[in-house]
């Protein structure tokens, strides 16, 4: 990896995630138990395509005395570079044990997901998902999707390179395989400083990551970086474009019109990103985002960034209100830790053409950002991409991209 990267003349150091340390303390417990023997570092690919090579901070091999069976544990440290949150330093453990494959309880909430020859748990200090909307579903660690996936390519490699040691361990008629347990002592106490409690994540933090990369950026810098991208388009001929939030967005896209170059991400910048439109002279924008980024735009809030402003939940209560919901459902509403537990509510409710309305104040307000000179057309959809909302143009504009 370029351990270093510059940003508007500065120097920044990269880190890597918590779904990487993970996927790093997997392999390197797998390959242990198989080859009984220590590591000190281990080497991973990243979806990003970058290759990393993360030290690891201590590895036992200890035998199971009421067993006589070797069980392998390793730890690697987060790293989150120039980027430092709260889980930078954290410590990232992973256990391998050999176990009977049909022993295992895969209705626990800590099993996490199984692969080839090993399954996946948590321990204390990983997070378990309790309510709806998030990429897991209710019950299960937190453990996401790409990590799960970086995790199964990595392990699987060292299983296939060790075929024979797996073959002694599965020499009678009940097959084993290799369980991983995922834990994090500190993790409990660490997520108390992050947005888990707010999103209905107990006991510990994320394992998460998209890219396995951390990118450090100062807002500034990043800014900059994203209107680099708008005025490449614009160099293009282009005098429309596609605003993104982020991979959410893009994946929305390319699902309803295929791969499009019009697609340009603006990251919690939507403000910044209207005004560089505006400034480089573009004539239409067609805005597709996550509900819990666009009802903040609705309000006029030009920022999406939680820390900066969080009020969805008030937004949508006075939008409901407006059309007459009742004093329970807005409760209910106000009780809700995400927006997609909150679209549930509203739709069994009989009240989903709210979100159409959310879209046209987004439409609005938008358009009054760029003082009326941009035509805005905008989509609002949920985390699996259903369209919840639109504005009264936005299919048309949207086919528009196609031709």
């Amino acid at each position: 990896m370029e351990e270093f990267v510059y940003i508007d003349g500065k120097k920044y150091r990269r880190g890597y995630t918590t779904g990487s340390c993970a996927t790093a303390v997997s392999k390197a417990a797998v390959y242990m138990i198989l080859t009984n023997e220590k590591i000190d570092t281990v080497n991973i690919d990243t979806p990003k395509g970058i290759y990393l090579s993360i030290p690891v901070v201590s590895s036992e091999i200890k035998k199971n005395e009421d067993t006589g069976e070797f069980y392998s544990i390793c730890s690697v440290e987060k790293d989150g570079g120039d980027d430092i949150d709260a889980t930078n330093g954290i410590e990232i453990f992973a256990k391998a044990t050999w176990v009977y494959e049909d022993e295992i309880d895969k209705t626990s909430e800590k099993f996490s997901f199984e692969g080839d020859g090993f399954c996946v748990f948590s321990g204390d200090g990983v997070g378990i998902i309790t309510k709806k909307g998030l990429s897991i579903e209710p019950g299960r660690p937190a453990i996401n999707p790409v990590p799960q996936k970086m995790i199964a390519k990595e392990v699987e490699s060292v299983l296939k390179a060790s075929e024979e040691s797996i073959l002694k361990n599965n020499s009678n008629e009940r097959k084993r395989i290799i369980k991983i347990t995922i834990f994090i002592p500190k993790g409990e106490e660490v997520a108390n400083k992050t947005f888990n409690p707010r999103l209905g994540i107990v006991g510990g933090i994320s394992i998460i990551g998209t890219s396995g990369i951390v990118e450090p950026m100062s807002d500034e810098g990043w800014k900059k970086s994203l209107s680099i991208e708008l005025n490449m388009k614009k160099e293009l001929g282009m005098d429309k474009i596609i605003l993104v939030p982020g991979n959410h967005g893009e994946s929305f896209i390319s699902d309803r019109i295929g791969e499009n170059s019009s697609v340009v991400r603006t990251s919690n910048f939507l403000g910044y990103m209207l005004m560089e439109a505006k400034r480089m002279g573009f004539k239409k924008i067609l805005l597709a985002g996550h509900i819990g980024k666009f009802i903040k735009l609705s309000a006029g809030i030009f920022n999406t960034h939680s820390k900066v402003a969080d009020a969805r939940n008030e937004i949508l209560i006075a939008n409901l209100a407006l059309m007459g919901a009742s004093t329970e459902l807005v409760r209910k509403i106000d009780s809700c830790l995400t927006t997609e537990e909150a679209t549930d509510i509203v739709y069994e409710n009989g009240f989903g053409e709210v979100f159409d309305i959310i879209c046209e104040k987004c439409k609005k307000r938008a358009e009054m950002h760029v003082d009326n000179e941009i035509e805005i057309e905008v989509f609002i959809f949920k985390m699996d991409k259903t369209v919840l909302g639109k504005s009264k143009n936005a299919e048309e504009m949207l086919e528009s991209f196609r031709k």
